[in-house]
């Protein structure tokens, strides 16, 4: 199945039926007065969070989604019949925003979430409405009003506890694979992961918490190199960071240069998300001698300047995995405990989540801004270097200034 999680799609409530205009007519009786219907109210669009679907793909080539209208009025009182609402089923992590003023209409985090995206149309009135004891045969009808119309776009995240960062084959689909039943692709070249990952891993019986991987950064992500950083924004809603370095590299690059790649990238994304807790998690250690272990890690750490929790693992050999598992249950855990007894606390964390949602919107937007204005052949003002300026176009210092004046 592909993975898609950002679509535009457009949306259009059903109109309202019209309103009859009727007269009561039988054998036997004159002048029965009005008996015209009203007509039927529109059908409404809704969103609902499915925790079946895991990807927006439904929405990828199918793009134009209209309701019902509602049935017009009918004699003898008879009122339209309404027209059906419309359920567009989205996995959980969903965001709804109206594409033309960027506005988040909502966000879908719980399975069975609805919420209401368009509004059908008003029904119109028929005849009926309009009798009076001065007017007994009204001629006057409304009707039906047209239902709301609008360009969607919706954004997927991915929901999980924890998020996995690091360079291309630092470890992290192999450390799903350790501590989960996950199977994600492994491989030794990089770039085997194209798309999210997640696995569920228990602690004990009843604990357990989900890790999400995503595809690699490396140098030069927020600039479009590699597969760029817009897988980023799934680890906006995780509540721990884990910031997986290979220990052993392969290639020419030591493992400090490593980690600051991904502190710059992750800075560079979202400032508020790089606030987010975060652990070092050291990989590979089996790679390297371990009287060498000493000295690498603290080659790492004073690199970064590093304050925070550091664990030395291997994935593959599933060396530390298991008291790294047990230390993240017990910080979410401790984490929840505080959310629940410090108010204070519950509203620092929710400023921190609105910041960063603000940041990675605003990034992607950006992103996309870019990208369509290469695709139209017009180059962004950050773009346009000393050679794009022809001669012509250069003030003469030399001439009279000019100011155009609109009278």
């Amino acid at each position: 199945m592909k993975f898609v999680d950002e679509v535009s799609i457009r949306v259009k409530a059903g109109d309202g039926g019209n309103g009859c205009m009727s007269f009561r007519r039988e054998k036997f009786i004159e002048n029965g007065g009005p008996n015209g219907g009203d007509g039927g109210d529109g059908g409404s669009i809704y969103m609902m969070a499915d925790e079946n679907l895991n990807t927006l793909v439904d929405y990828r080539y199918t793009r134009h989604f209209d309701a019902e209208r509602g049935s017009n009025g009918g004699s003898t009182d008879c009122t339209g019949k309404k027209g059906e609402d419309l359920v567009l089923r989205v996995p959980v992590g969903t965001t709804i925003i109206d594409s033309a003023t960027q506005e988040v209409i909502g966000d879908l985090t719980k399975a069975g979430q609805r919420l209401m995206v368009v509004q059908g149309g008003w029904h119109g009135l028929g005849n009926t409405r309009f009798k009076s004891s001065t007017n007994r045969a009204p001629r006057q009808t409304t009707p039906g009003k047209p239902g709301e119309q609008r360009d969607l776009k919706l954004e997927m995240k991915v929901l999980a506890d924890v998020g996995l960062l690091g360079l291309p084959n630092a470890g992290k689909s192999t450390f799903i694979r350790s501590v989960s039943a996950a199977k994600p692709k492994v491989a030794d070249y990089p770039f085997t992961t194209l798309v999210p990952n997640l696995g569920v891993v228990s602690v004990d019986r009843w604990k357990s918490f989900v890790v999400a991987d995503i595809p690699g950064l490396i140098e030069g992500a927020s600039d479009g190199a590699g597969l760029g950083i817009r897988f980023l924004k799934h680890l906006s809603r995780t509540r721990l960071l884990l910031h997986l370095v290979d220990m052993a590299p392969l290639d020419d690059t030591s493992a400090p240069d490593a980690a600051e790649v991904i502190v710059s990238e992750l800075g560079k994304f979202s400032p508020s998300l790089a606030e987010r807790d975060r652990w070092l998690v050291l990989n590979k250690c089996d790679q390297i001698l371990e009287e060498e272990h000493e000295a690498r890690v603290k080659e790492i750490v004073d690199r970064l300047e590093w304050t925070g929790p550091v664990y030395v693992i291997s994935a593959i050999a599933k060396e530390g995995t298991e008291r790294l598992t047990r230390d993240i249950m017990r910080y979410l855990e401790d984490r929840a405990d505080r959310l629940a007894a410090d108010p204070v606390f519950k509203a620092e964390l929710a400023e921190l989540d609105q910041r960063i949602e603000d940041e990675a919107r605003a990034q992607l937007q950006a992103l996309d801004d870019q990208r369509a204005l290469r695709r139209s052949g017009v180059k962004s003002v950050h773009d346009i270097g000393d050679d794009d300026w022809d001669e012509e176009d250069v003030d003469d210092e030399d001439g009279p200034e000019i100011i155009y004046v609109r009278d």
